[in-house]
């Protein structure tokens, strides 16, 4: 009932009209607290952001925001877990986590890894007041304790950053005003004698801490099984190193084997039963994530499957409002994927990011063509796959003479770019196929790298 309904005078009962009347004596209306109204909008959306009503203000002295007055009690007269003085039975803290991906209103809601980090109604609020409190940015990983108002839980105290203490993140420079230098620093893919993809990739086209790699790769070329050694060999080789498989656009049982067999890296993944807007979401997403690592001076390795088809996905989302170019390709679509796959950097003062995406070519589109071709030259680390060998079934399919890193003498002893530059010129004068299949002959008769380069003469 109204307001307006409530002052107005009850109906007449008494038959006899001139009985004096006695006035009504008025009492003010009574409030439990302040009522939970969240984002008038669906919850999670950030696109078209609502008003909350309530809010929470960041403590001066701690870190910890509290609530309005009305939701506060006495401590004083809390049991251990039991009821307190007016009945109410008091609720043991709840604790939540996610993502924290901020609308341009300033509040945020935290996505959850759980459900893929897609928008829904139990994401966890985010007020202004603690974005602004603790400076928090889009891909900071948040744990806290959360209440349930009536539009879902709200974030009431921020207790971790990225798994550190909130303060370690006060004040780091921004991504973008870190010096960029050269890899410098090589992440060793070898892991067991026989698993001779990774083991040829050391060789032919080493990667550093700060690469920016693309596999250039045809239908059926093992492109996925050289994917899952390299995360594989990330994850043994390198266990202080962050690893993010990002999956855009890719089939939902790939996604399954990823999370399966993969179980120490992080999987950010958006399947092809999904929609546009989620594609482009969990792209930048996953970036921004990797980003405010770097800050803190960590090492991140993200695997992008596929750089192609983010593309497409930014493409498609332009809704063609723009100038169309050859092959259907917004004339704006190409930016956003181009700052995604740029970000990928060796930094001076902080960590860095290494991005090794896919890029798929022979698939009978104009678009991907040109996609590809958007994308050829902007890395640092080019490795191309071959159909024709791997027609031949002999992997990995590479083509060694199209294949190679810019600088790999800041990744290598002055001893291994001697023997490895011998072995190139041994192979020079052979077509592509002879020249991997006399490579793996070679390599197979050792059983480390090490040992094969020390046993070259010269």
């Amino acid at each position: 009932m109204s307001e307006e309904n409530d002052n107005q005078p009850s109906p007449q009962t008494d038959t006899q009209s001139d009985r004096p009347r006695r006035p009504r004596r008025r009492f003010p209306r009574r409030h439990s607290g302040p009522r939970d109204r969240g984002p008038q909008e669906q919850r999670g959306d950030l696109n078209e952001p609502g008003e909350r009503v309530e809010s929470s203000v960041a403590d001066e002295t701690g870190g910890a925001p509290r609530v309005n007055e009305g939701d506060q009690r006495d401590e004083s007269t809390r049991g251990e877990g039991g009821p307190s003085q007016n009945g109410e039975i008091e609720r043991e803290p709840e604790f939540g986590d996610g993502i924290i991906e901020i609308s341009g209103k300033g509040f945020g809601f935290l996505r959850d890894a759980k459900r893929n980090f897609v928008q829904t109604p139990n994401d966890i609020f985010v007020t202004p007041e603690i974005v602004r409190r603790f400076a928090l940015r889009d891909g900071m990983w948040i744990y806290g304790e959360t209440r349930r108002g009536n539009r879902g839980p709200q974030l009431t105290r921020l207790n971790k950053i990225n798994e550190d203490e909130p303060t370690k993140y006060q004040g780091l420079r921004p991504f973008e005003e870190l010096t960029t230098i050269n890899p410098n620093r090589k992440i060793k893919l070898e892991t067991v004698p026989d698993r001779y993809t990774t083991r040829i990739m050391d060789l032919m086209t080493p990667l550093g801490m700060g690469q920016r790699g693309l596999i250039v790769a045809p239908p059926r070329t093992g492109k996925t099984t050289l994917l899952h050694h390299i995360a594989d060999a990330v994850v043994k080789n390198h266990p202080d190193m962050k690893l993010i498989i990002l999956l855009v656009d890719e089939r939902p049982e790939e996604v399954t084997d990823f999370r399966r067999s993969c179980p120490g890296a992080e999987i950010m993944a958006s399947s092809n039963d999904s929609d546009i807007k989620s594609h482009t979401r969990i792209a930048q997403l996953a970036v921004e994530r990797a980003k405010r690592l770097v800050e803190a001076g960590k090492d991140v390795f993200i695997l992008l499957d596929s750089i192609t088809r983010t593309a497409r996905a930014f493409n498609n989302a332009m809704g063609g409002g723009g100038r169309t170019m050859s092959g259907g390709i917004d004339a704006r679509a190409m930016e956003t994927p181009r700052k995604l796959f740029s970000a990928a950097r060796n930094t001076e003062e902080a960590g860095s990011l290494t991005i090794v995406a896919t890029a798929l070519i022979d698939t009978g589109s104009r678009m991907d063509e040109l996609i590809f071709q958007e994308f050829k030259g902007t890395g640092n680390m080019e490795m191309v796959l071959d159909r024709k060998i791997s027609d031949q079934r002999i992997y990995p399919a590479v083509d060694i003479f199209l294949s190679g890193t810019r600088r790999e003498e800041l990744l290598l002893q002055s001893w291994e770019l001697e023997k490895i530059n011998l072995i190139r010129r041994g192979l020079a004068g052979h077509k592509p196929g002879e020249a991997i299949e006399r490579l793996l002959m070679f390599v197979k008769k050792f059983p480390t790298n090490e040992q094969m380069l020390k046993g070259i003469p010269g």
